[in-house]
């Protein structure tokens, strides 16, 4: 199933050629955070702008998965996604040309200052050490937002291809937690 509107790969750009954009509280200047991945689905109704967000954290240590389960806890309150200008001005398909900004469907107009969104769903991917993904999965419960696997399946060559992977992935759709999908730009805004 499709949610309407655009997906883009915000975290990690391995060009590094501009600031990605980030996560952060508002009103707060210093509380951002900067996933290990961070994927924007971006709302295509510019009256009611909002991003979804899947963001992947690599865990090296139990302590490092507790921490980044706390920055996306429930509780933690709204986020903001910050897409700096720069980063909407630069191509968004790699061997293409166009800007990312003419990819947002929300954005009308080239942008002369960063886009700031309110998050309204978030889902994060996280990855552990075989022994801690072996440790947690005996022990522990996952919330609603978040999915679990082997670092190993993220780093492997053919990754993006594990069927198991792939399902945990679409598993992690907001569009997912619905029997079906209703049509049109703003069936799954009402």
């Amino acid at each position: 199933m499709k949610q309407p509107g655009t997906w883009l790969r915000a975290r990690p750009d391995l060009e590094r050629k501009v600031t990605q954009p980030y996560l952060k509280f508002p009103g707060s200047q210093r509380m951002k955070t900067l996933p290990d991945g961070l994927y924007l689905h971006f709302s295509t109704l510019a009256d009611e702008p909002f991003v979804d967000i899947l963001c992947i954290e690599a865990c090296s240590t139990y302590q490092n998965l507790l921490d980044k389960r706390s920055r996306f806890a429930p509780s933690t309150g709204s986020l903001l996604a910050v897409c700096p200008m720069e980063w909407l001005l630069q191509p968004g398909i790699p061997g293409n040309n166009i800007p990312r900004w003419r990819l947002i469907g929300m954005v009308k107009r080239e942008p002369k200052e960063p886009l700031v969104l309110p998050v309204r769903d978030a889902r994060v991917l996280f990855a552990l050490k075989p022994q801690h993904f072996r440790g947690f999965m005996a022990s522990q419960t996952a919330q609603a937002h978040e999915f679990f696997c082997p670092m190993d399946a993220l780093t492997a060559t053919d990754g993006d291809r594990n069927p198991a992977l792939r399902a945990l992935l679409a598993r992690a759709s907001a569009s997912a937690n619905f029997m079906e999908v209703p049509e049109g730009p703003r069936a799954l805004v009402r």
